[in-house]
């Protein structure tokens, strides 16, 4: 059971930091080199990825209807207006 609503354009902001401080850890670690201003172009399309993928998925529910949901046949319960 969803306590609340599918957000997937925080989602995809998300993966994008968790991305960025893969690197600066990979760099850290002495893994590989990452220069500081490969940060920028990252986490700036991350953040517009995000907001497309946020106005999808708000289109898309909006599409759908004010919950987005239905109540399955045979349960008795009416859908909200």
């Amino acid at each position: 059971m969803l306590r609340h609503e599918f957000r997937p354009g925080r989602l995809v902001a998300g993966a994008s930091f968790v991305l960025a401080g893969v690197v600066f850890a990979g760099d850290a670690g002495g893994l590989w080199e990452a220069p500081w201003f490969l940060m920028i172009p990252v986490v700036m399309a991350g953040l517009c990825l995000a907001g497309v993928t946020g106005a999808v998925a708000r289109g898309v529910r909006r599409r759908r209807g004010p919950s987005g949901r239905t109540a399955p046949a045979g349960t008795g319960t009416p859908t909200p207006p």
